[in-house]
């Protein structure tokens, strides 16, 4: 089964997905943060020591098929930070970034994601995708964050399309819409 989880931030969308496999120890847990300064090395630790320890960590933000073993459970936390990554990444220190650069940013993010569903659909596994809702807010005032808007929510518009039930989290209540 594939879900995705999809809400605000600090909408309790981590814990939703989390309590999902709160009886199960065959869990790996795909980090897409990566640290750039204290504040997040201090997020990246609390939520280390937030999950069982018998929980696999898998750090990445490409080949993420590559973190499928052995077990049957899969979150990756979160599709929007794996999207910032590759956005940076391909997009290095542009201020504009034009149509043609933008639809190779979405489709690198998805064909990582869609990689990652193949290969749980394959192994008859279970997998966990949580996202931020980032259409419910006001239009930014600057082009890259604009730009990044709307290839997060044309990518959420894809998986969601690729997964069994889609839950909505507002204010710690999950709400299955698909």
């Amino acid at each position: 089964m594939i879900y995705l989880i999809t809400g605000g931030a600090r909408s309790g969308k981590s814990t939703f997905a989390e309590s999902l496999y709160k009886d199960k120890l065959d869990v790996v847990y795909i980090a897409t943060s990566r640290i750039y300064d204290e504040e997040m090395e201090e997020r990246v630790r609390l939520h280390r020591e937030s999950r069982p320890a018998e929980w696999r960590t898998y750090e990445g933000t490409y080949n993420l098929a590559d973190a499928v073993g052995e077990e049957s459970n899969y979150i990756l936390d979160c599709m929007t930070v794996l999207s910032s990554n590759i956005m940076f990444d391909l997009s290095k220190d542009v201020e504009y970034i034009d149509y043609e650069l933008q639809k190779k940013i979405e489709d690198t993010i998805v064909d990582e994601i869609a990689g990652l569903i193949d290969k749980i659909k394959e192994k008859g596994a279970n997998l966990i995708l949580v996202t931020n809702e980032v259409g419910s807010s006001i239009v930014p005032e600057n082009h890259i964050a604009r730009v990044f808007r709307d290839i997060q929510g044309r990518v959420n518009q894809k998986i969601a399309s690729m997964s069994n039930n889609v839950y909505l989290v507002c204010c710690g209540i999950p709400v299955k819409i698909k």
